[in-house]
């Protein structure tokens, strides 16, 4: 066999004939504007969400500016300018509301005095229909503390980095972002079996060490080896720059996970409903991304795990 046939081939320079690889995967998200991490009312309605986010990333994605509302037989018409494009989103208003204005702020209003808008995850998620919207991934990062007792919002309120990015400027008609994202909540990994190995399992060892690993794998190291997964993958511009961060997480936890002997790690990002898809310098923008590392040569574990 060719060595052009041998790279496309999944089965060679394969030493084992059972491996593993641990998946991880984006599980639910926060998206909000950078200047909303310090809106107590605006984050209570995402609570749950958040205590469960680890992963967090800065990035730039379009502005959203409300241009024109109005309301006809109870239905809310709102207009937004993104990009230099207009789009216009309905939405169903409560029951005899009336479109109030108080100072810069527009809400619609029932008879019992009840308030209501379209919050920022709203129209974001209905634009996301109407047009691509990209964000740009410039930093990604990660909260634990003890046994989880910190998430991406307790990180990003005190980040240094999030105000660096901040004072260097975003591009016109874009803003800061921040996602929030939660890994999956349970652990799982991709075996192959190799008919053409050099080595065959003997006995069932090493599906039985496969097992030991799933189940001996807690979530701080999953949520470590998944910032490495997406960091490596994206490679966003100011983990580069600040090279203390790259990745952000505690090295000793990636160390831990080397001694564990995966052949390879996968760090997936899809969700829907989402409003983004997701980019950086050296990735282009989509709706589905998939980061796979072979861990097979030394070098490359090494790499991986910061070593």
């Amino acid at each position: 066999m060719s060595d052009k046939n041998s790279s496309r081939d999944p089965f060679s320079n394969r030493k084992f004939d059972v491996e593993h690889a641990i998946s991880m995967y984006a599980y639910s998200y926060v998206s909000l504007p950078a200047w909303a991490i310090y809106e107590s009312d605006m984050l209570e309605q995402h609570k749950e969400i958040i205590d469960a986010c680890h992963i967090y990333m800065i990035g730039y994605a379009p502005s959203i500016s409300l241009l024109a509302e109005s309301l006809e037989d109870n239905i809310l018409t709102t207009s937004y300018s993104v990009l230099g494009e207009n789009h216009e989103l309905k939405w169903q208003a409560p029951h005899g509301a009336e479109l109030k204005e108080d100072g810069d702020r527009v809400f619609l209003q029932d008879a019992e005095g009840n308030t209501f808008w379209p919050n920022d995850e709203q129209v974001v998620l209905q634009l996301g229909h109407l047009r691509n919207m990209e964000f740009n991934v410039k930093y990604i990062g990660q909260a634990y503390g003890k046994d989880g007792s910190r998430n991406a919002l307790d990180r990003l309120l005190s980040h240094e980095t999030l105000q660096k990015i901040s004072l260097r400027g975003v591009p016109d008609g874009y803003q800061l972002r921040a996602l929030l994202v939660q890994v999956q909540p349970n652990n799982q990994i991709v075996t192959q079996f190799n008919p053409r190995a050099e080595i065959k399992d003997s006995g069932g060892l090493r599906i039985r060490s496969g097992l030991d690993k799933l189940f001996g794998t807690d979530e701080k190291e999953r949520v470590s080896l998944y910032e490495a997964a997406m960091i490596r993958y994206f490679q966003p511009e100011f983990n580069k720059e600040f090279k203390n961060s790259f990745p952000s997480t505690n090295l000793k936890v990636l160390q831990d996970c080397y001694e564990k002997d995966f052949t390879g790690v996968v760090g997936e990002f899809y969700l829907e409903p989402f409003p983004f898809q997701l980019c950086s310098e050296k990735v282009e923008s989509k709706v589905h991304h998939i980061a796979y590392f072979d861990l097979h040569k030394t070098s490359d574990r090494k790499s991986f795990f910061s070593i």
